[in-house]
């Protein structure tokens, strides 16, 4: 299969219209079918099912949309890791979410500063969810992940710390005194809702709390007294005043996890990772 192919097709897969995917990829719609339709005939399955009004995947074509885009994003990914290290040295990108395992990602680069032959780390912040994006997709070298929230499929990994999680309520709230909590005494809190965190594609999900970009503006909002949040208990340590935290019982553990390409071969980055395991 050659490049092209797999980016038309997953235009049409995600579009599920051949008008808007050729739209989106400026190109008229007739060679695009006609694209499509050669791809079918030498794979030898049928990737769409089309009728006059509607386009659907079939299972054929639910497998090539999921393998395509890995196949699009490792294309990708090549080529900005080839620029970069053409462009940058030997240094290191590492990215991080805003806010989260700012102790740990602290002591993690002093160790590795004080190792000999150690390169320049360049830490990249990002919001929610946006850390393995950026690895798989070459902006980065190595990021520091949660599960069970990121996904490690297809990363080497290392595990680094796990911890409980808490409730983040306004300081004097009436369940702030209370010595922990469960997850639906979370969700039924009146007045303070759970937060809703963007999509990838910059959408928010329906519901009552408020829309959040970042963990700053989310906190100012808890102790406004228009949300509460669901966190990990390290959020302790930069919790600023008219913020208190509650444990919650059954709420998932969060293990912070370091994550890097399989096929990487950098000794910077196998010194890092051997730093940060230890």
């Amino acid at each position: 299969m050659e490049t092209r192919e797999l980016r038309y097709f997953v235009a049409v897969a995600e579009e599920l219209h051949f008008g808007r995917a050729a739209e989106r990829l400026g190109i008229a719609q007739p060679p695009l079918s006609r694209a499509i339709r050669q791809l079918e005939r030498r794979l030898g399955v049928t990737l769409l099912e089309r009728t006059n009004r509607t386009v659907a995947l079939t299972e054929a074509g639910s497998v090539l949309l999921r393998e395509g885009r890995a196949a699009l994003d490792a294309i990708a990914a090549a080529d900005r890791r080839t620029r970069r290290a053409a462009r940058a040295g030997p240094g290191l990108v590492l990215v991080s979410k805003a806010g989260a395992t700012s102790e740990l990602l602290l002591k993690l680069l002093d160790a590795y500063a004080a190792e000999p032959g150690s390169v320049t780390v360049e830490v990249l912040l990002c919001g929610p969810g946006e850390q393995e994006r950026l690895l798989r997709d070459g902006r980065a070298d190595v990021a520091l992940l949660h599960r069970p929230f990121d996904s490690v499929a297809g990363f080497d990994t290392e595990e680094l710390h796990t911890e409980g999680q808490v409730v983040v309520l306004p300081s004097g709230h009436p369940l702030s005194t209370e010595p922990h909590l469960r997850m639906a005494d979370v969700t039924a809190l009146p007045g303070l809702p759970l937060p809703r965190w963007p999509r990838l594609d910059g959408t928010y999900p329906d519901g009552p709390g408020p829309e959040v970009r970042d963990h700053a503006q989310l906190l100012q909002l808890i102790a406004l007294g228009r949300a509460s949040a669901v966190l990990p208990e390290s959020v302790r340590t930069h919790l600023h005043e008219g913020l208190t935290t509650v444990p919650l019982l059954d709420a998932p553990r969060v293990t912070t996890v370091i994550a890097w390409p399989p096929h990487s071969r950098s000794r910077p980055l196998a010194a890092l990772v051997r730093v940060a395991a230890g």
